[in-house]
């Protein structure tokens, strides 16, 4: 069955028809290519277009600013019956056991209860109606912008639903003992706090499903560009370097292996390494001696665990930003070390003065999202400029 030539394909058979080794194979009727006079292939021999770009351009380090895509749902995710009644019943039930402690009978107790409510329901609801109304503002910010996001609001509602309170006992002339407004104020950013916690332990039951959804797209970008300027490399290079074209497709072949084959369990750092390795060969016979790998690993760190297809996108990143855009190359520098039990990843690449498209960030924000899914708080990820470089360092348990 023939299948109809995506765009992508379209763009990568234009960009085969340019003089050189490419404009040969521009088209299946051409004749066969003739023979290449022995030299070193640059980026023009066989085109300027690798991996679909899942880039993201550089920023401060330990600052990553990161464009999230568009999500089935969000953490915030308030605006629903059920929640807001699940959360009021939270909220009355943990003020009906504190009130059990200090009301002498039944009769104080429904006082008092009734006292809290009259605090407690108008700010738990306007509390709500706050995360349901800044629900995309806060999904944007970091764990600790978004707890301390809550946690204001809630002191505020609590202070809001003092006063309504206070303004009931006034108007109805009600007697009885009024609550300071310390203890609502406090009370209200507790129940936020705890609020926001458990919205968060409700996202992370949902994240297995969403991370294999988003590493089977992150997955599914390996282009047809990438595919026909690899094939190009190899047919430069078979009729005067036979074994070289031979590596370039088996290194080919194990890409395309790992990139589709059904994602699951863990990777070791090993693994990772010699499949980053396998594409920077690639990209070599492409950019030729305007790009340069340093490899300065430490074998104590190779057992460590990581999310299968975790390096290589990050490599891609550096290829694309640091050495794509310069007309004299750059430099990319893998290095992994064990450091106080804990096996630590940086790739670290020159940084282009050149401009270069930025992408949506999503291969970091991917990488990101699977370490904190299988190492949690133990496992640390960093990404940004560090002075005439853009660095990416990840820390996981060995």
């Amino acid at each position: 069955m023939t299948t109809p030539p995506t765009p992508d394909q379209t763009n990568t058979n234009a960009d085969l028809a340019q003089p050189g080794v490419s404009a040969t194979h521009a088209s299946a009727a051409s004749s066969r290519p003739q023979p290449f006079p022995p030299k070193d292939f640059g980026p023009t021999d066989f085109g300027t277009t690798a991996f679909g770009s899942t880039s993201l351009a550089p920023t401060g380090f330990g600052n990553v600013t990161v464009t999230a895509p568009a999500q089935a749902g969000s953490l915030f995710d308030v605006c629903h019956v059920g929640t807001v009644l699940r959360a009021t019943l939270f909220v009355h039930g943990v003020l009906a056991i504190g009130v059990l402690f200090v009301a002498p009978g039944p009769l104080p107790w429904l006082w008092q209860m009734a006292s809290g409510i009259a605090i407690a329901l108008p700010a738990t609801l306007i509390w709500l109606l706050l995360i349901c109304a800044l629900r995309q503002k806060l999904d944007t910010r970091t764990p600790l912008v978004q707890g301390a996001a809550a946690g204001v609001l809630g002191a505020a509602c609590g202070a809001a639903g003092w006063a309504l309170s206070s303004l009931a006992f006034l108007v109805g002339s009600v007697d009885g003992e009024r609550t300071g407004a310390l203890g609502p104020i406090a009370a209200g950013a507790a129940f936020a706090l705890l609020m926001h916690q458990w919205l968060r332990l409700r996202a992370l039951a949902r994240t297995p499903a969403d991370t294999a959804a988003k590493l089977a797209e992150l997955q599914s970008r390996i282009r047809p560009h990438f595919l026909f300027n690899t094939l190009n490399s190899a047919l430069a290079l078979v009729r005067h370097d036979p074994h070289r074209a031979e590596q370039v497709l088996e290194d080919l072949a194990e890409l395309f292996r790992v990139a589709l084959t059904e994602a699951g369990g863990s990777v070791s750092l090993a693994d990772e390494i010699a499949l980053a390795q396998r594409y920077l060969d690639i990209e070599k016979i492409r950019f030729g001696d305007r790009l340069s790998v340093t490899w300065d690993l430490d074998p104590q760190a190779d057992e460590a665990r990581l999310p299968p297809l975790l390096l290589q996108p990050l490599v891609e990143n550096a290829v694309r930003h640091g050495v794509e855009p310069s007309a004299e190359g750059g430099v990319i520098r893998v290095r992994t070390q064990l450091r106080g039990g804990r096996a630590v990843l940086s790739i670290t690449n020159s940084v282009s003065t050149a401009t270069s498209t930025p992408g949506h960030g999503m291969a970091l924000r991917n990488v990101q999202e699977r370490l904190l899914l299988m190492h949690d708080v133990t496992g640390q990820f960093q990404a940004g400029r560090d002075g005439d470089t853009f660095r990416v360092q990840i820390a996981v348990p060995l």
